[in-house]
């Protein structure tokens, strides 16, 4: 079988496609796999280095006010779907799975055109604009939040399967990451992070609440800043680090450190909402507000919702209130318990299965 995954520009939209195609790899060990994205997309690096083939068009989001960047955009567009008929004819697979962002747009529309088998995975609860309008032409649409559902307007099928995550924070267990971290089992663990690039809103609060609160804290705290924002955080550390506080600009360990950990604090980035609580991670999260249409916060509210995470709003974090949100949940152990155990309910730890599952069933109804 031969299979095309588009989306890109982000990991958000990457990394999903990616685990998807390991899974294909997985049961279809013949098969064959093409990703098309573009060139200044981030797939251009992380899909060769995973060992996939990848084609480039040439296209790119439109602009929200109307200008002559609209006019160049729509010329790209046009023109790149030449090359997505040449690429569909050349490699004639037997599905396409779009996976998000504006290049996935073209590629599944077109195939869908072709009457090739297509699904659509979305990572948020307010699903993104190509996704929208590609959902009235797909065979399928793969959500991964409920919450997501009433927002398509299609007659596509939808079905719930959750984000494809990593299957390595599964293969590490408390007692020997806490081992290999050197944390007591008895002592609390808060990881503070705010995705690959780090957020500065959130290393600030914490490299203040260091700093005001640092004799009082009782728990061990791991904050990634990002490889960008690390020299800028220790500049704003005035303490000397006692050494169960450790700033780091990249946690390489990540799955390690999240398997040993009591609290998180994030962003909402659907990938960490969906590991943390496939694991079961009581976290507070702190949605970025510089995200298309809020989809951030729709997704850590999904989990607010449930009784899993606490929610605050960038614009009304200081250090003092998160030093304060902390507190409250190392202080309760029966409260993380609740919120562990909700997490767990919210979190789909078998989703790339079951976006193969769904991938296969749209192929076997297909004439």
């Amino acid at each position: 079988m031969k299979y095309i995954i588009s989306g890109g520009g982000t990991g958000g939209h990457i990394y999903p496609g990616l685990a998807i195609a390991k899974e294909i790899k997985a049961r279809e060990p013949d098969a064959e796999i093409l990703f098309v994205g573009t060139k200044h997309g981030l797939e251009g690096k992380l899909v060769p280095r995973e060992g996939f083939d990848i084609e480039f068009i040439e296209v790119s989001g439109f602009k929200r006010k109307l200008s002559f960047d609209t006019f160049r955009t729509l010329f790209r567009l046009l023109k790149s779907f030449g090359k997505i008929m040449k690429i569909l004819k050349e490699f004639k697979p037997d599905a396409v799975i779009g996976t998000g962002g504006y290049v996935c747009g073209p590629v599944v529309f077109s195939a869908a055109l072709k009457k090739i088998p297509t699904i659509i995975h979305e990572q948020n609860a307010f699903p993104g604009v190509t996704n929208r309008i590609l959902a009235r032409y797909v065979d399928a649409v793969a959500i991964s939040f409920e919450d997501s559902r009433k927002r398509f307007k299609a007659k596509a099928k939808i079905t719930l399967t959750g984000n494809p995550i990593r299957k390595e924070i599964f293969e590490i267990d408390r007692k020997t990451a806490r081992r290999n971290l050197n944390i007591p089992e008895n002592v609390p663990l808060v990881v503070a992070f705010g995705g690959s690039l780090g957020a500065e809103r959130i290393n600030e609060c914490v490299a203040e609440m260091v700093n005001s609160h640092h004799n009082d804290i009782s728990y061990h705290l791991i904050l990634s800043t990002g490889m960008k924002h690390y020299d800028e955080v220790m500049k704003k550390i005035r303490v000397k680090l006692p050494p169960f506080i450790k700033i780091e600009p990249y946690l390489y360990n990540m799955a390690e450190v999240l398997a040993a950990c009591d609290v998180v604090v994030c962003r909402g980035g659907a990938i960490t909402i969906s590991e943390i609580s496939a694991l079961g991670l009581p976290s507070i999260i702190i949605p970025s507000p510089y995200v298309a249409e809020n989809h951030q916060e729709y997704n850590a509210r999904a989990l607010e919702q449930k009784g899993a995470a606490v929610v605050i709003l960038e614009n009304q974090l200081n250090a003092d209130i998160l030093y304060g949100q902390i507190q409250k949940l190392i202080s309760d152990k029966e409260l993380r318990n609740k919120m562990h155990t909700n997490a767990r309910k919210f979190g789909i730890r078998d989703s790339a299965s079951r976006i193969y599952s769904l991938l296969r069933e749209v192929m076997r109804a297909k004439p």
